[in-house]
């Protein structure tokens, strides 16, 4: 359902989330090596992160990426929709264009049923919502 850089996104996205009480900024290499994602795709996903105001960074010797009070209580669906859009959550399960109620796939009623699952616990779970089961340790980022 989501890309992997989708993925990847969210990942960053807590971990950053994780170091907010600290108020340390990170790199995009030690981000990158904690999600164990490559330093390319973890750069090209924070750039857009930035521009669309899901994280912030600063530029010079103190800088790096970091994640303001307001935006580790946004929805997790801000991330999602800034990397892979909202058309995911209209997609045919097997990927046919004209998949609908009146002309569905085999698999498009419980497929609808999933896909609209999924929006929901991403519009309704919050970036610190993720956050707090690592931060007590009861969930990880890796595998």
């Amino acid at each position: 359902m989501l890309s992997q850089t989708c993925k990847t996104a969210i990942k960053a996205v807590i971990y950053l989330a994780a170091r907010f009480e600290s108020g340390e900024k990170a790199g995009i290499k030690e981000i990158a090596d904690i999600i164990e994602a490559s330093e390319h795709t973890v750069g090209k996903m924070l750039q857009v992160l930035v521009k669309e105001d899901v994280i912030k960074s600063l530029k010079g010797p103190n800088g790096g990426f970091f994640i303001s009070a307001k935006q580790k209580n946004q929805p997790v669906i801000n991330i999602v929709e800034a990397i892979d859009g909202n058309e995911l959550f209209k997609q045919c399960g097997l990927g046919l264009s004209k998949c609908s109620s009146s002309h569905p796939c085999p698999i498009h009623d419980e497929y609808k049923m999933v896909r609209d699952l999924f929006e929901k616990m991403c519009r309704s779970n919050t970036v610190n919502d993720l956050c707090a089961p690592v931060n007590k340790g009861l969930a990880y980022l890796i595998g």
